[in-house]
């Protein structure tokens, strides 16, 4: 399988039937992202105790790209510190810009299949707008 291949696969996979698009009970933290420039808007909401992410979700709605990459991200920072989740964003954002190393990307798990996005202009406000958020969150202590 080629690697278009496997990101479209990945990406629909995450649009299509996501882990954790729904509204949590009692989040810690919420915080609304919105890329104007698209429509792309998300409503980021996490459980965070003792500085741990014990769990989160999003709501919202936006492109495929701008929902997969929300629920990727998810899927990788609940159970870490918010320390090693403002990390995991740092080096997502790095893969974005095109400026991560191989070791980098390959702590980003599923969220690394979007690097190409980093040759598409137009999208990557769309990947970046649950991290950007998630970024903002986490400094906003």
């Amino acid at each position: 399988m080629d690697l278009k291949t496997m990101y479209r696969e990945i990406v629909n996979e995450h649009n299509l039937h996501p882990t954790h698009k729904f509204d949590l009970d009692n989040p810690t933290k919420v915080l609304r992202g919105i890329n104007p420039s698209c429509g792309d808007d998300i409503n980021l909401q996490l459980e965070i105790e003792n500085g741990i992410i014990t769990d989160g979700s999003y709501s919202g709605s936006g492109c495929a790209i701008s929902q997969a990459s929300a629920d990727m991200m998810l899927d990788l920072i609940i159970g870490k510190t918010t320390d090693e989740a403002g990390d995991l964003c740092e080096k997502f954002l790095k893969m974005i810009k095109g400026e991560a190393s191989c070791e980098e990307i390959d702590e980003l798990d599923e969220a690394a299949s979007l690097a190409d996005i980093s040759h598409m202009p137009a999208r990557v406000k769309c990947a970046q707008l649950g991290w950007r958020t998630l970024e903002e969150m986490i400094d906003d202590k």
